[in-house]
């Protein structure tokens, strides 16, 4: 059995090539590619034997793809951090994006990470699906070129998952992220029992009545622990020259932590049945954004001009949007759309921004 585990590592020291940690990374995932492929083969064919499907729907292999992909989305990210994880002991080896001296990924911060990979594979089969089962009104799917489509599913998205799992960082994960919310937000809003949810106010949809409700209250928390733990490990490199440079990073990072909180606590508390804690909280995290951005050049020195003005601006057009809500211009729903469209896309660019800039050594 030992000499069988070695020639199984030689084998896949020769097939990975150069031994370099992009060619040994990349040469990897292809391998994990092509095992789930196989795996996907092997389970697929057997149920879809005999079987003519539908592209979308129940029973479907659309259905299979987006329950499998997830499940593969898991595993591939788990196989990467592990992957990645025994490297932090070695002086020459690639480190892990998110080592980091006196911190690291919790067992929770790993989970909610894997939660978004899996998401993002389940809703984005499913949604390829819907649209080539509108674009092929009707078209039987026969069992082999089904297994086929399915086992290509899972192979892509177990490569994809494994890359993302190997090169994670905090500029990486603001990617993951930004996908995430938009995938997530849009699946609410097309799974909403109500038509006319927004007459009322974007929290409408994660109201226990709505049959949305999961999907967007999963979305909020998930994405306000990938918030906090971006916020972490975003702010860690920035550079401190004096104990006011090291107190501003320590404000900042914190007041992004309480908005990842929030964010959390306001799918945690649906607003039918916590009212006041809801609002609370979403008000509070308007509020400490509006603290971050207008303080940011002072609290951060290094971060460019730029992007400060960038963030005054978001701030200016939050309060205008407050404003027209207030006159009855606009309603609630598209005042809390376009501020957290603004919130998010600071958060990610801010992340980008922080990741930039290195301290010196």
């Amino acid at each position: 059995m030992r000499a069988f585990g070695a020639w199984v590592l030689h084998v896949l020291r020769q097939l990975r090539g150069p031994d370099t940690s992009d060619s040994v990374f990349e040469a990897t995932a292809l391998i994990v590619g092509a095992a789930f492929f196989v795996l996907g083969f092997a389970v697929a064919f057997p149920v879809f034997f005999g079987h003519e499907l539908a592209i979308s729907g129940t029973g479907s292999i659309g259905t299979f793809a987006s329950y499998g992909g997830a499940l593969t989305a898991v595993l591939a990210f788990t196989v990467g951090r592990l992957v990645v994880r025994p490297q932090e002991r070695r002086d020459d080896a690639v480190r892990d994006g998110f080592s980091v001296p006196g911190d690291r990924l919790r067992w929770y911060d790993l989970a909610a990470i894997a939660f978004a990979h899996a998401a993002i594979a389940a809703l984005g089969w499913l949604g390829i699906a819907q649209l080539l089962e509108r674009s092929f009104i009707g078209a039987p799917v026969f069992a082999f070129p089904g297994a086929i489509l399915v086992s290509v599913a899972f192979a892509l998205t177990g490569y994809v998952c494994f890359l993302s799992a190997v090169a994670l960082t905090p500029m990486v994960l603001s990617l993951v992220l930004a996908v995430f919310l938009v995938v997530g937000a849009f699946a609410a809003m097309l799974a909403s029992s109500d038509p006319d949810w927004w007459r009322d106010n974007l929290s409408a949809l994660g109201m226990s009545t709505n049959h949305a409700s999961v999907a967007f209250n999963v979305t909020l928390v998930i994405a306000g622990i990938m918030v906090t733990t971006i916020s972490r490990y975003a702010t860690a490199g920035l550079p401190v020259d004096d104990e006011k440079a090291r107190r501003g990073r320590f404000v900042v990072r914190g007041g992004l932590i309480l908005m990842g909180i929030f964010l959390a606590c306001v799918g945690i508390f649906p607003v039918d049945e916590f009212f006041l804690l809801h609002n609370t909280v979403a008000t509070g995290m308007a509020v400490v954004f509006a603290v971050v951005v207008v303080g940011l050049p002072w609290f951060l020195p290094s971060i460019p001009r730029v992007f400060v003005g960038f963030g005054w601006v978001y701030v200016l057009v939050i309060a205008m949007l407050g404003a027209f809500f207030a006159i009855g211009y606009y309603n609630l729903t598209a005042v809390e759309l376009i501020a957290a469209v603004l919130i998010f896309s600071w958060i990610i660019v801010f992340l980008r921004t922080a990741g930039s800039v290195t301290a010196p050594r």
